[in-house]
């Protein structure tokens, strides 16, 4: 309650108010309208309809998540993961070969996974997983590279969420990420209308006033927050897009060995790869002298994070989980690249 507290003499914005990403977010497109007026309509269209393609997984996220928590069944959903931790690792990394969520729409089923207590390994295996392949990017990718390359992206995301799902159940035997989450602040000191983990799940929360308040507070909390950081991603995407473009960034992975590999995932993973877009995109590229391990550490790498995608998740999680996050991702596009090259 210190940060609502203290602050209560003039208007002055503090520091961290002024670092806020709706601030960064508004000072970058009116940076961009004044300094190149004619793009400013492309930027900030793409950042609004990026956004509200986001938008229904935001909504279905936060109200799960706000019911669930209102009718005091996050108990339930977090005990169906004890003892289970190697099935759930296994389970998250297939589900999420199945799963159309790209690196940013992923973000919000992460938070609410995490916010239940699901266990990190689990998590990470679907969080690497799921932006790298579904069935329509499947077969986009083998009319584009063919099937030898569209199954080797998809044996890449399982086993890029196995490796990161079992990397983490490994550290965390260490005591590694006992809380992933950063905490945020609460809208009430004591946890008010919360139900007790003691208490038996009430389906029909509605009938009780405290828990309706839970459920309005948890749906506005956590919307604003997701919102709040999937926007400045999307304007961060939007500039990406807008000046640098993707075939700019792949030309500059080109030839062969293990260095051309390493240099494509470094380059691929803070870049926008639209997971639609990349294949006939690298396509030209490789009749232009890409090595196929290049190009499928740089599709991996680059659907599996992204600058935007950064930022929202440096948004959610501690610094190590990120940290470890970005290791797996890069480490993994590495593997991928060099052992389809090989093959």
């Amino acid at each position: 309650m210190s940060d609502l507290t203290q602050n209560t003499g003039g208007f002055r914005p503090s520091f961290k108010q002024l670092l806020s990403p709706w601030v960064i977010g508004a000072a970058f497109l009116f940076a961009v309208a004044v300094l190149d007026a004619a793009q400013f309509p492309e930027v900030a269209l793409f950042a609004l309809n990026a956004l509200l393609g986001t938008l229904p997984y935001v909504a279905f996220a936060v109200l799960l998540l706000a019911y669930l928590k209102a009718t005091g069944a996050e108990v339930m959903v977090a005990r169906a993961f004890e003892g289970r931790e190697t099935r759930m690792i296994f389970l998250a990394a297939m589900f999420g070969g199945l799963a159309p969520f790209c690196s940013c729409e992923v973000i919000p089923f992460i938070a609410g996974l995490l916010a239940l207590g699901a266990p990190l390994s689990a998590v990470m295996a679907f969080w690497l997983s799921s932006p790298l392949i579904d069935p329509p990017t499947l077969l986009i990718t083998a009319a584009a590279l063919g099937w030898p390359f569209a199954l080797g992206k998809a044996v890449a995301a399982v086993s890029l969420g196995l490796m990161g799902g079992f990397a983490i159940k490994l550290l965390r035997g260490f005591g590694l990420f006992a809380t992933p989450l950063k905490q945020r602040q609460s809208s009430s000191c004591c946890g008010c209308g919360a139900p007790k983990a003691e208490e038996k799940p009430l389906w029909s929360f509605w009938k009780d006033a405290p828990r309706i308040e839970t459920f309005k507070r948890e749906a506005v909390q956590n919307g604003l927050f997701l919102v709040k950081w999937l926007a400045f991603a999307y304007v961060l995407e939007a500039l990406l897009v807008t000046y640098v473009s993707a075939e700019t960034i792949a030309s500059v992975v080109g030839g062969d060995g293990v260095i051309p590999v390493v240099i494509a995932a470094f380059v691929g993973m803070p870049a926008y790869l639209n997971s639609y877009v990349a294949p006939p995109m690298l396509a030209g590229l490789m009749t232009q002298g890409m090595s196929a391990g290049s190009a499928m550490a740089f599709m991996v790498a680059g659907a599996v994070s992204s600058i935007p995608a950064m930022a929202a998740v440096w948004s959610l999680v501690k610094p190590q989980v990120f940290a470890a996050y970005l290791g797996l991702g890069i480490s993994g596009a590495i593997l991928a690249g060099l052992l389809f090259q090989m093959v």
